[in-house]
């Protein structure tokens, strides 16, 4: 089974995140998948983003970050990039349709979508800082613009965990509806939207795209700070802890690399 599935119902082009063994977290190649599809849905009436197994998305998959590879990475930051401003610059509405935990990547894409609807049991939060990495593709910039900056910088910075019912008091989805009722939510939404001139709703969500514009130049210039990161003791720590299902000890490994780097420069002394 393709770990992307795109289906065609009816006006609505569904893009399904089909790697439920890993949470739904998203590779290079699932990355440029998912943004092909956006982009090819220009003739629908909407775009619907789901995912499969009881989770929404983890992100960017964490797996490589123990030893990684900086071109692969790069190019993984890059993709994810392209990926969400696909989604901003879709000329029809994209729902997120989120059943589970969107986490960190998985989070910014539902901060992306025009429009997000979530099952009661769904989870929403920001993963970076945690796992050695920053959400800086909607969670550190556009996030503040829809909750408020003290509540995205909670969010961004110290990874905490939201219910379904939180996220709708914060802003960041727009219903919430019982566990087993998602799709038939999304297919009222839908004819909600089909009632509605495609040419209009087109130009009312380019001119909706102000703070994303304005934060495009910032997204740039932080993912070159995170490439400049990469291979780092942090990260590999994180993603190390990550991988072992425990919790990281990111002061403990740098005081053990500068009493390293000590003891070297002493002995050479």
């Amino acid at each position: 089974m393709a770990a992307i599935e795109v289906e065609r119902r009816g006006p609505a082009v569904w893009i399904r995140i089909d790697r439920p063994e890993r949470r739904n977290a998203y590779d290079l190649e699932m990355a440029r998948a998912m943004t092909a599809a956006v982009e090819s849905a220009a003739d629908a009436a909407a775009v619907v983003i789901t995912g499969t197994g009881g989770a929404f998305c983890a992100g960017g998959a964490l797996d490589q970050l123990g030893d990684p590879d900086p071109a692969q990475l790069r190019a993984l930051f890059a993709g994810s990039l392209r990926l969400v401003d696909a989604i901003r610059a879709c000329p029809r509405p994209v729902i997120a349709a989120v059943d589970g935990a969107a986490a960190g990547g998985g989070n910014e894409l539902v901060v992306a979508c025009d429009f997000a609807i979530a099952t009661r049991r769904s989870t929403f939060g920001q993963t970076g800082p945690r796992v050695g990495s920053a959400g800086v593709l909607g969670a550190t910039n556009l996030l503040a613009v829809q909750i408020g900056e003290k509540r995205a910088k909670e969010m961004a910075l110290l990874c905490r965990r939201y219910s379904a019912e939180q996220a709708l008091d914060l802003g960041l989805v727009n219903e919430v509806v019982e566990d087993g009722a998602l799709e038939e939510a999304v297919d009222r939404w839908l004819a909600e939207i089909l009632r509605l001139s495609p040419r209009y709703l087109e130009i009312a969500k380019i001119s909706s795209n102000q703070w994303w514009n304005q934060s495009k130049d910032n997204m740039s210039a932080s993912l070159g700070m995170l490439v400049q990161a990469i291979g780092s003791e942090d990260m590999r720590e994180g993603a190390r802890a990550f991988l072992e299902k425990r919790s990281p000890d990111f002061r403990g490994g740098r005081n053990a690399t500068a009493a390293a780097e000590a003891a070297a420069e002493g002995a050479q002394q």
